[in-house]
């Protein structure tokens, strides 16, 4: 039986190598499309930008002018790969992707970078994924056995084999079958010759709109890469929904058995910038009502509210507004900075936090200080920040977390770190508080996050969002980490059988 290396020993940890120091959840990825205009790589290019806090590694368009497929990819933030020449004269064409990455599944190497490309027998399709498949070694293990020769480590290219299989005679019937083999969260844009093709899961997970510049349609990750390139919001690809764009207009597939919808919640707790609309609700106002319901339930006994910059400002002044406390920028993020690398000493290392974070002493000094962040991970920027806002004279520091405790990894895109690795899963709150040196530590509730989105309370036997993160419910199989721990079962029972020989 053909078999191909498990996927910890195909991913890269070269050139983009994590600072063992960074606690922030990574972002997955953004993806953008557009049909219709005669300078489509330009505009994908600006709706690329403002999609660049959902991946920092490394970006690529394609693009096609109805004959031919031009791409570009490369290392690098949007602005410094997509600059020093003409776009339209080296990407062509009136119909174009985009894609900006962090490598969730597959490596930092350049052979991943998206959008990626294959030669079918009706013409090129590029396409460019959002999210991750977590059926993907399965998939990759019987396309390998059956005779297809991969080019790449990442999971999209995965979508690219299947169809290039499928025997339907429409390529969009050939997508959509493709689709039917594959678990998990993503949102797709795929590009052809005559069409624009935009998909998204069966639960929704990862988020995509639909929106119009001029005569022009635009798929995207988030409503801010309409607002970049000065396109209207139309609506959102729905759950589980295929939409082909072409010069007829827009037509709807639904490929899938009806579901449920469950976006990620994490989207509206992190990812998503706050000027962003996912799934018709406004991150900037679901992020104060969290912070309205974490006021509610963990009030404290103290002078001023601060935000951890920048994804706790929104929060902050939730619960600044619902406890009457004085909103303070406490501590000033450097937008300037690069990213943090290993250093050679502890004390550089420790020293590292305020590269990014520097405390506003006025803000701070003498006060009992509530200290807002978005989430807490692993706890090890947590306590940093905690003892820099100490250090520049705050009486009191009282840590509050505007998500639940985190207890479960993600397999949808986020990069988490293992379970062992989490700060919650591991500790009881006493353990943290004294762990993360505050006086007193919060996190809001499940049932708390839930209201902030507008519902009364979780339904358990359908619950409305993905919240596996938060409560160990994983909405789809996990057919490659299922099978990978039955492997290591077996390889245990094995050496425990060799060892009593």
């Amino acid at each position: 039986m053909l078999s191909v290396p498990p996927l910890s020993d195909l991913v890269d940890t070269g050139a983009f190598a994590r600072d063992i120091e960074d606690d922030r959840p990574r972002l997955e990825c953004g993806v953008f499309g557009i049909y219709g205009m005669d300078d489509a790589s330009a505009v994908t290019v600006l709706g690329l930008h403002a999609l660049q806090h959902r991946g920092q590694e490394a970006c690529g368009v394609a693009s096609c002018d109805g004959r031919r497929f031009y791409i570009e990819r490369e290392h690098g933030l949007v602005g410094d790969v997509f600059t020093g020449y003409d776009l339209t004269q080296k990407l062509q064409g009136h119909s174009a992707i985009g894609h900006t990455r962090y490598s969730t599944a597959g490596g930092a190497f350049i052979r991943n970078v998206q959008p990626m490309f294959a030669d079918l027998d009706q013409g090129g399709i590029a396409i460019a994924h959002n999210g991750n498949l977590t059926n993907f070694m399965n998939v990759r293990t019987k396309l390998v056995a059956a005779g297809s020769i991969f080019q790449s480590t990442s999971d999209s290219e995965v979508i690219l084999h299947l169809v290039a299989r499928s025997r339907e005679l429409r390529i969009i019937d050939r997508f959509m079958e493709a689709l039917r083999h594959l678990e998990g969260g993503f949102a797709l844009v795929a590009l052809t010759r005559k069409m624009l093709i935009g998909a998204r899961d069966p639960l929704g997970i990862r988020p995509l709109v639909i929106g119009k510049l001029n005569n022009a349609y635009v798929l995207a990750s988030e409503t801010c890469a309409l607002d970049m390139i000065g396109a209207t919001f139309v609506r959102d690809v729905e759950h589980g929904e295929v939409v082909q764009i072409d010069e007829n207009g827009l037509k709807s597939y639904k490929p899938f058995d009806a579901r449920a919808a469950r976006p990620c919640l994490f989207e509206y707790v992190y990812f998503a910038r706050p000027d962003s609309v996912v799934n018709g609700k406004s991150i900037y106002e679901v992020r104060k009502a969290m912070g309205r319901q974490l006021a509610i339930e963990h009030a404290a006994d103290a002078d001023v509210v601060v935000p951890v910059p920048d994804s706790g400002v929104p929060a902050s002044l939730g619960f600044a507004e619902q406890s009457g406390l004085p909103f303070e920028l406490g501590i000033i993020r450097n937008h300037y900075v690069g990213r943090t690398f290993i250093q050679p000493t502890q004390h550089i290392r420790d020293l590292g936090v305020r590269k990014k974070h520097s405390p506003n002493r006025v803000a701070l000094e003498g006060k009992r200080v509530i200290l807002i962040d978005d989430s807490i991970v692993r706890g090890t920027t947590s306590v940093k920040i905690v003892r820099m806002v100490r250090e520049a004279g705050a009486k009191e520091v009282h840590l509050r977390s505007a998500s639940p405790p985190i207890m479960w990894p993600d397999f949808y895109g986020i990069d988490m770190p293992d379970r062992e690795k989490l700060l919650a899963a591991n500790h009881t709150l006493e353990e943290m508080r004294q762990m993360l040196e505050c006086d007193s530590l919060g996190f809001l509730s499940v049932e708390g996050l839930y209201k902030a989105m507008g519902h009364n309370r979780r339904d358990p036997e359908t619950p409305q969002f993905t919240d596996h993160y938060f409560t160990g419910d994983y909405p789809t199989p996990l057919t490659d980490r299922e099978q990978a721990l039955d492997e290591s079962s077996s390889i245990g029972q094995l050496s425990l059988l060799a060892s009593s020989n």
